[in-house]
């Protein structure tokens, strides 16, 4: 079985200890989750009955809460689907702590732990594949709207960059479907380019000073 994510805590953000990396922005990580994931896939204007998001990197669940606000909000009135391909999962006390940093979505991420543990949701369609991206999105029977590429640093997590990983995410990738990462390495822009993804370099979050978003062509 695939291991369980293993965290250190520095001043209420966990950061992964296999990765010496936070799992979010040190500064407001639901203000980098609406601008990069969200903004960086033109949503929510977007939207549309039956839109799917995918995600490498499920995390602590903090840009499915900021997708699943933002789709109540522009009243869609379907349940959002959002598949996560996730290595190592957190434990649900862990994901709580964390999400427990933003009042603002606080009685979603309420719900969304609460689905997670068997109760499912009304107006979300979340499936979260465990194990290795590498082995199970070529597999995978569906194809995003959106995707939110969302591994660790390149240069520390580099296996969820790979080009032949990012050559399948626009493989499961509708027409004119679109890729936002906080990322602006060099190496990730020209994967997601030779994939077959038109790629911009955008103005990034906080003290990142770029991202980059994508559309397929």
């Amino acid at each position: 079985m695939d291991q369980q994510a293993k965290l250190d805590w520095r001043d209420g953000v966990p950061v992964a200890k296999r990765f010496d990396d936070p799992y979010y922005s040190l500064e407001d990580g639901y203000a980098e989750a609406c601008h990069v994931f969200l903004e960086g896939n033109g949503l929510p204007g977007r939207f549309r009955p039956a839109f799917h998001i995918a995600e490498l990197g499920f995390g602590t669940g903090l840009k499915i809460l900021a997708a699943w606000a933002a789709w109540r909000k522009a009243g869609v009135g379907h349940a959002l689907r959002f598949t996560s391909f996730e290595l190592y999962p957190l434990a649900s006390e862990d994901m709580a702590r964390a999400l427990a940093q933003f009042p603002e979505v606080a009685a979603l991420a309420e719900e969304l732990l609460g689905g997670l543990d068997g109760e499912g949701w009304s107006d979300l369609d979340l499936e979260i594949v465990v194990g290795d991206a590498r082995r199970n999105l070529p597999s995978w029977q569906g194809q995003a709207d959106a995707w939110f590429l969302d591994g660790f640093a390149p240069a520390k997590n580099p296996e969820l960059w790979e080009p032949g990983l990012l050559a399948e995410v626009a493989r499961h990738t509708v027409a004119g479907g679109t890729a936002a990462t906080y990322s602006a390495a060099g190496d990730v822009r020209r994967a997601l380019e030779a994939a077959g993804f038109s790629v911009e370099r955008r103005p990034g979050f906080g003290r990142k000073r770029h991202m980059t978003a994508a559309v397929l062509a």
